[in-house]
């Protein structure tokens, strides 16, 4: 069977995540392993390192036994060691050093899920479905995606060489000088006719301020009237919970935006748009996604269209539908765990299902990438099936979202988005262009 772990190389995203100050005493003490089950675990660990042909250390392995249970439980739960749980910060914050690539598992090896903008990366042509097979001419089968980041991360001006295998051609060598990267997840210019074009490319801590800023210029060069947006969501793996929320509500009056349900009673929440939040007072709005759109951008596609706010164009998002709760382990790193699903305004369900868009735009054939269709969650090892939406039966809301799976496809070269060429943006632009200055009605 073909496994799929999902990882982030230099971009801690894929997952709505949120930040919990909790203690590990607290956690460890609510229930917790039964002794037998605990004497069991450490006397395997003192076998180990008694007999094992090489010494290995306590803290190492106890690391390990911490990564194995984690990772058995669905694809986004880990535990990070101190180290990792630093670079995951400074992910999220926008700046790291490294190449800039979104990296996934498949049959233990490292695929490339999509080149991140501006980077060397995306400046040496690697494209989305790539494998990257050796790292300094050594292979990196079966080494895990942590070690493989440790491996393309290093200091700024440095060089290395990655072997990469691309579909069916023969490898071929490609040497990278690595960067401090810092990701400018919020691109804007106006077009043509007082429309205006945002990208995001991720939903991290600047997200929010440079979409507001994004919008306030587009009204001021507008004189106040701007007639219509796209907002390109394209290729965007997702990040902060907060981020999303906070630009679903900068185009929505009020009402709920996104609701997090877990085990709990008390993990239930609801996220809603400020009372009069909508920036473009009711503009139409087009929201272009597609099979690399993932969580916090389902996030805010999902609420746009259960809120006939936007029209979603483009193809079928990725399905990224559960909630990661980090859990800070004070001088151990920290816990990365599944503890809620999410579901938009009409209560449907995005996990393993994904975004359906109301017009299905694909992108054209000589404009897709090589490597064919990205990773879906639903071929994630452990990856959970849909559950259905809320308040009804699983078997009603599966035959309700099974309309979606006609429209997978392979998505757009990653350098082709927002440019004169993009044929999904045209279509998009042509469709605001159509009905500019018609304001719809808001679902409030």
């Amino acid at each position: 069977m073909t496994k799929f772990r999902l990882l982030i190389a230099g971009l801690i995203a894929g997952a709505a995540i949120v930040a919990l100050p909790l203690v590990a005493a607290i956690a460890m003490q609510s229930a917790g392993p039964v002794p037998s089950n605990l004497a069991l675990l450490t006397g395997v660990i003192q076998l180990v390192r008694q007999d094992y042909v090489h010494p290995i250390g306590a803290d190492e392995l106890v690391k390990d036994a911490l990564k194995g249970m984690l990772r058995r439980l669905d694809p986004h739960s880990d535990y990070m060691d101190a180290q990792e749980f630093k670079e995951s910060q400074a992910d999220i914050a926008g700046k790291f050093g490294g190449l800039g690539m979104q990296i996934s598992e498949q049959d233990a090896v490292p695929k490339i899920i999509a080149p991140i903008d501006g980077t060397p990366a995306a400046a040496a042509g690697l494209e989305p479905g790539d494998e990257i097979v050796l790292i300094d001419h050594s292979s990196t089968e079966g080494v895990g995606l942590r070690k493989v980041v440790t491996l393309l991360r290093g200091d700024p001006g440095s060089k290395v060489t990655l072997t990469i295998l691309r579909g069916k051609q023969d490898p071929f060598d490609v040497t990278l000088t690595r960067e401090i990267i810092r990701v400018e997840s919020v691109k804007s210019y106006p077009e043509p006719d007082g429309i205006g074009y945002i990208r995001i490319t991720q939903f991290g801590e600047d997200t929010a301020d440079g979409f507001k800023k994004a919008i306030a210029d587009f009204k001021r060069n507008a004189n106040g009237s701007v007639k219509g947006l796209v907002l390109d969501l394209r290729d965007d793996p997702g990040g902060l919970l907060s981020a999303a929320v906070d630009v679903a509500g900068d185009l929505l009056d009020g009402g709920s935006v996104v609701s997090i349900h877990g085990r709990r009673a008390d993990e239930e929440k609801t996220f809603k748009a400020p009372a009069h939040g909508d920036e473009l007072s009711g503009a139409p709005i087009v929201v272009l996604i597609n099979s690399a759109s993932a969580s916090a951008s389902e996030i805010v596609a999902g609420a746009l269209q259960d809120r006939h706010r936007a029209t979603i164009m483009g193809t079928q998002s990725f399905g990224k539908g559960s909630v990661q709760t980090v859990v800070p382990l004070k001088g151990y790193g920290a816990v990365r765990l599944t503890t809620a699903l999410y579901y938009t305004p009409s209560g449907r369900s995005i996990q393993d299902e994904g975004i359906a868009p109301d017009v299905v735009v694909e992108a054209a054939k000589d404009q897709r990438i090589s490597g064919g269709p990205l990773l879906r969650e639903g071929a994630l090892h452990g990856a959970f099936a849909n559950p259905g939406p809320l308040n009804q039966q699983p078997e009603k809301g599966k035959a309700a979202l099974s309309q979606a799976k006609s429209s997978y496809s392979a998505p757009i070269k990653a350098e082709l988005i927002g440019k004169p060429g993009d044929a999904q943006l045209k279509t998009a632009l042509a469709y605001l262009d159509k009905n500019a200055g018609q304001a719809r009605p808001l679902d409030r």
